[in-house]
């Protein structure tokens, strides 16, 4: 059985996209909103920020208090998108109870919506139009596959999640790759029966082992995108935490699956250097936009 390891891929591009940061003759930069003092939201922006530090990208983080004003964010937002020196500007998710990310998100400037969340990157996701940024998560999924040489155009593929921030823009980039493509959810009858027929599966729902022996076949492509702790609890990045777990019971599925993705380094990893790769995108777009 192959193991679809994110951190191999990840260490591969890490000396390229050092080089190509290089190559831009200034050093990119990054901005982080993050709102609330979550320990989560901590560790997730600081994955991010010891990344960046690797590949040469600067990090401004801008925190906010839970209690803070939407219209305080808003007024941020406005000043990273004027300032020429920021290149990618992305919203640390999830945001506290009480405040919803979705207009944050939506006020930043397309052309530095590096987490490719806006409706205006979303609809060039739709239109299969490579001008837009494909949020991370679906961007580095499609990566580990062409990096292990798995081939997508005419693959039936069944994803199991229908989030806004996996599930659909993934399904949108199979399909982009003219995949056939599935998509399973809380509804779907007979879960099983389905997902069985695929021929790469991919699972985002955050439940913990929810893919045994019984939904899957011999010689299937399963990518594990679930980041939970033991205990049931649903994580949103993958960070170093106590015994984290994916969506597939990883012992069960490995005797019969021809390649799987482990959890954690997996796919995790893949984000974090789409994320970067974006910034990269969106530094280069802007640099030449500007001469």
């Amino acid at each position: 059985m192959l193991l679809l390891d994110g951190k191999i891929v990840r260490d591969s591009r890490v000396s390229e996209l050092k080089r190509q940061i290089r190559a831009l003759g200034f050093t990119p930069r990054l901005a982080i909103i993050q709102i609330g003092t979550s320990g989560r939201s901590h560790a997730y922006v600081k994955a991010k920020q010891k990344f960046a530090e690797t590949v040469g990208v600067e990090v401004e983080l801008v925190t906010f208090s839970g209690d803070i004003s939407p219209v305080e964010i808003h007024a941020d937002i406005e000043r990273l998108n004027a300032d020429p020196s920021i290149n990618g500007i992305i919203m640390q998710l999830p945001t506290p109870r009480g405040i919803d990310h979705r207009p944050l998100v939506e006020a930043i400037a397309p052309a530095k919506d590096v987490d490719g969340l806006t409706a205006y990157n979303l609809k060039l996701l739709l239109e299969n139009n490579r001008s837009g940024f494909v949020p991370a998560t679906a961007r580095g999924i499609i990566s580990l596959l062409d990096f292990y040489s798995v081939p997508l155009e005419g693959k039936r593929v069944v994803i199991v999640g229908r989030s806004l921030l996996v599930g659909k823009p993934t399904a949108l980039s199979f399909l982009n790759r003219n995949a056939t493509v599935t998509i399973c959810h809380s509804f779907t009858r007979d879960l099983g029966a389905i997902t069985k027929e695929a021929e790469i599966l991919v699972i985002a729902v955050g439940i913990k082992r929810l893919i045994g022996k019984e939904h899957v076949s011999k010689g299937q492509i399963v990518v594990d995108v679930g980041i939970n702790l033991e205990d049931g609890e649903h994580l949103a990045e993958e960070i170093a935490a106590p015994k984290l777990v994916g969506d597939v019971d990883f012992d069960a599925v490995q005797g019969i699956v021809s390649a799987v993705s482990p959890v954690p380094g997996g796919v995790g990893p893949m984000t974090v250097l789409s994320l970067f790769e974006n910034v990269l995108e969106a530094a280069g777009r802007q640099s030449r936009a500007s001469h």
